[in-house]
């Protein structure tokens, strides 16, 4: 998915007084329609090291700290620019493996459609509605998932995924937890196939060596599609009261 995802939260937080930013992936900061007819090539190169850094630049160019919140490989990315000492706190919803998390079997079936191809890290995948059903939204009505799918789904570079394979062993994908001096939420979804709750809960346990505030939550019924599903709010609400709850007024 790209940034038009996160539209009904930045929405929601705006009017609680927030600047919100939704910054995309390189070369995803087109709307969606154009993004599923032509697909930028340079897509096929990104890397979690190049979002990262993608992101680092933007965050610390920001007249002060921000609040971080990341879903999926976004909570990874959160997690990772914590440890960098970038941002003031950060929300990490149903992320993607830091280095020491074993995806579950769930997790690695979610992904077989990018793992299971010949040469996956120089590609660009277009998820099929299947998978994206499987892993994303499968309490659902079908109506639902179909909307939501022609809505937001857009093509994604294979390599984060090949290399988050990797995760439980590679210095990438290293959260660096006793650097890190911001607090951290985890969320997890208790229904989610692609992001597991005992994986969250795992990353938990990892980020529990920081001396800084982590706090782990798990919201029932909730699948990878936690951010957008009925009663994504009280997600939204969730997350941004308790940044309030450990940041200094």
């Amino acid at each position: 998915m790209n940034p038009e995802s996160w539209e009904p939260w930045a929405d929601r937080l705006r009017r609680r007084g927030y600047d919100v930013i939704t910054p995309a992936w390189p070369f995803d900061d087109r709307p969606v329609a154009a993004l599923r007819a032509s697909p930028a090539p340079e897509l096929a190169a990104v890397g979690v090291g190049e979002i990262v850094a993608h992101y680092e630049a933007i965050l610390r160019a920001l007249p002060r700290p921000p609040i971080l919140i990341g879903h999926s490989f976004g909570g990874l990315f959160t997690q990772l620019l914590l440890g960098r000492g970038v941002g003031a706190c950060g929300v990490a919803i149903d992320p993607a493996p830091i280095k020491g998390v074993f995806p579950a079997p769930n997790a690695v079936r979610a992904a077989f459609f990018v793992a299971s191809t010949w040469g996956a890290s120089k590609k660009v995948f277009h998820m099929s509605f299947e998978d994206f059903r499987w892993g994303w939204v499968h309490t659902l009505p079908e109506e639902e998932q179909r909307r939501v799918y022609e809505r937001y789904v857009v093509p994604t570079p294979g390599r984060p995924y090949i290399e988050g394979l990797a995760a439980p062993f590679t210095g990438l994908f290293d959260a660096h937890p006793k650097d890190r001096t911001a607090p951290l939420l985890l969320i997890a979804g208790e229904e989610d196939r692609t992001v597991t709750a005992s994986m969250v809960r795992a990353a938990h346990g990892i980020q529990k060596r920081s001396a800084a505030r982590t706090d782990l939550r798990t919201f029932p019924g909730r699948t990878h599609w936690i951010c957008g599903q009925p009663g994504w709010e009280e997600v939204c609400d969730a997350a941004i009261g308790w940044a309030e709850e450990v940041l200094p007024a």
